[in-house]
């Protein structure tokens, strides 16, 4: 062997090396916090973000792990999306309502008698949303946003139409819920959901707007009795990851990532914690002292009536914004909607 190829051989090979070394070192293992304030029991993590978290583990060949930090371990429920902005969390689960006025554009999600469903819903409401989160939420890597499925009044007293909100305190799951109440002559009494039940306990609320399961999920169920069997409304929950955990990720890591953050993982993570909310209702109005409020049509018929100026409410918000047709862009949402199958 000459020696000019002898050194051509071992250039190549140092090369080889080098790349295969580099490799090594950009798929370097990483643990990520996720963070969430609901207890590590609840549905979304048992089912949606464990399942989530496995995927990603096992298509990044175990590079990828990540820890949960439930039951506002890292902080308080209302500060998740900036404990994810500020690196506090690398991922967090975000209720956006819970900071009424900051994200106007994915308050659509909660204008009532919207969804049928969490599952398409979820889908249709992602698919929506993912160009205006680069807007709306251009300080943290955005990964998707998905429903639960649809709430209802919980209530120490009987709800049965819109009158009936008049004079109560009533604990809103966000601020959409919240404009609906004052709009009808109640009263807001804004707390987390980990803190409603001490609110309803101390009669400091006389009703709570929540998804079925979750009355028995937070214990909520020893303070109220009466259920008003209508789906009302929706709440939109965000998953978002801080940026800079995002980019000391190697490509192919942020390649995994970035295929758990679509619209298909949106109604993934919705589906489980779905499927228990509904058997909830079931379960719930199976216990001793608890009654279904039924509605007729008619009913129901005035409870979208009293909901219709929500629209307008929030078409006002998103034009403050500088959207110049805010109500083109909630028929946007509907036509997805429809699309997917999870129309009213």
């Amino acid at each position: 062997m000459s020696r000019t190829t002898l050194m051509s051989s071992c250039a190549a090979i140092a090369v080889a090396v080098a790349t295969t070394t580099a490799a090594v070192a950009q798929d370097a293992p990483v643990t990520l916090r996720l963070a969430h304030w609901v207890p590590g029991t609840h549905p979304i993590q048992e089912y949606g973000m464990t399942e989530w978290a496995e995927s990603i583990s096992e298509a990044s060949e175990g590079t990828i792990s990540i820890d949960f930090y439930p039951a506002q371990q890292l902080g308080q429920a209302g500060d998740h999306y900036d404990m994810a902005r500020d690196g506090i969390a690398d991922i967090a689960f975000v209720n956006p309502g819970y900071q009424p006025g900051r994200f106007p554009i994915v308050a659509a999600g909660e204008l009532p008698f919207l969804f049928s469903n969490a599952t398409g819903g979820s889908a249709a409401l992602d698919a929506w949303y993912r160009p205006y989160a680069e807007e709306e939420m251009s300080d943290v890597h955005f990964c998707l946003v998905h429903l639960h499925a649809p709430g209802t009044f919980h209530s120490s007293t009987p709800i049965r139409v819109p009158a009936d909100i008049e004079g109560m305190n009533v604990r809103p799951a966000h601020a959409t819920m919240a404009n609906l109440i004052s709009e009808l002559g109640g009263q807001n009494f804004q707390v987390s959901a980990p803190e409603s039940r001490d609110a309803l306990a101390r009669g400091v609320a006389d009703a709570i707007t929540f998804p079925w399961n979750s009355i028995l999920t937070f214990g909520i169920d020893e303070a109220v009795s009466y259920h008003t069997v209508m789906p009302l409304y929706a709440t939109t929950f965000v998953w978002v990851m801080n940026q800079g955990a995002y980019d000391r990720l190697s490509e192919n890591q942020q390649a995994v990532i970035d295929d758990h953050c679509n619209s298909e993982w949106a109604e993934r993570v919705a589906t489980g914690w779905a499927e228990v909310e509904e058997a909830g209702r079931e379960t719930l109005l199976g216990m001793e002292g608890h009654e279904a409020v039924e509605l007729s049509d008619e009913e129901i018929a005035l409870w979208q009536e009293a909901a219709e100026p929500l629209a307008s409410i929030w078409a006002d918000a998103v034009a403050e914004r500088g959207h110049e047709d805010p109500l083109a862009m909630l028929g946007e949402l509907r036509t997805e909607i429809e699309v997917r199958g999870a129309a009213y």
